[in-house]
């Protein structure tokens, strides 16, 4: 039997292939605390650079099935958050225990409040741990049917998308990139990180 380490980009993708990005992407993009702890950028980029070959390894991932299930998941699972908001409405975020996820359901709602719905649902998607609150948050929200379901698939389209093909042209065209996999992990979680160590500095400077 493969252990698998759902946490673990490489163990998951290792195990379950194309497959394996649909389900997590799925979860991550809005079952609140299932997803909230599951990896998104540091899934896609790995699996797109996976998709290249190169004169030492034939691709090991197929690129337009990476896409497809990346997509899919992105949207579906957006769709299942905002469903589960609506129906289940503020109680369902409240009921955590969770401190990140209460907060990070608080900074959702401050995000639609400032940025109005479509611009919202584009940028809460390359944040982390944001995302997964947001379609909830949107649902519980009120936020229009067809309004979020719009904008929430350019959204999920445009981060699912970007970042597979940014880690398939750079398997492409960089030789043993596997070797540099684990840095270039670590920048994007670092760059993704960006917007909510801002936001948290601006949250203490209207403190004092």
């Amino acid at each position: 039997m493969i252990a698998v380490n759902p946490t673990d980009s490489a163990s998951l993708l290792a195990a379950f292939g194309a497959l394996g990005v649909l389900v997590v992407i799925f979860a991550e993009s809005g079952l609140l605390v299932v997803g909230f702890f599951l990896p998104g950028d540091t899934l896609l980029f790995p699996a797109g650079v996976l998709c290249a070959a190169s004169a030492h390894h034939a691709p090991r991932l197929v690129l337009w099935q990476v896409l497809v299930c990346a997509a899919v998941g992105a949207v579906a699972g957006a769709q299942v958050g905002y469903l589960l908001g609506r129906h289940g409405g503020r109680p369902l975020l409240a009921r955590t225990s969770n401190r990140r996820v209460r907060e990070s359901a608080a900074r959702a709602e401050r995000l639609l409040a400032r940025y109005g719905h479509g611009k919202a649902l584009v940028i809460g998607r390359f944040v982390p741990m944001l995302r997964t609150v947001l379609h909830p948050a949107a649902g519980a929200l009120g936020v229009p049917l067809r309004k979020f379901t719009v904008w929430q698939c350019v959204g999920g389209l445009l981060w699912s998308q970007s970042l597979v093909l940014a880690g398939y042209l750079l398997g492409s065209s960089v030789t043993h990139v596997d070797t540099y996999l684990l840095p270039l992990v670590a920048v994007i979680v670092v760059l993704s990180l960006l917007p909510l160590l801002t936001e948290a500095r601006r949250e203490r400077r209207r403190r004092r």
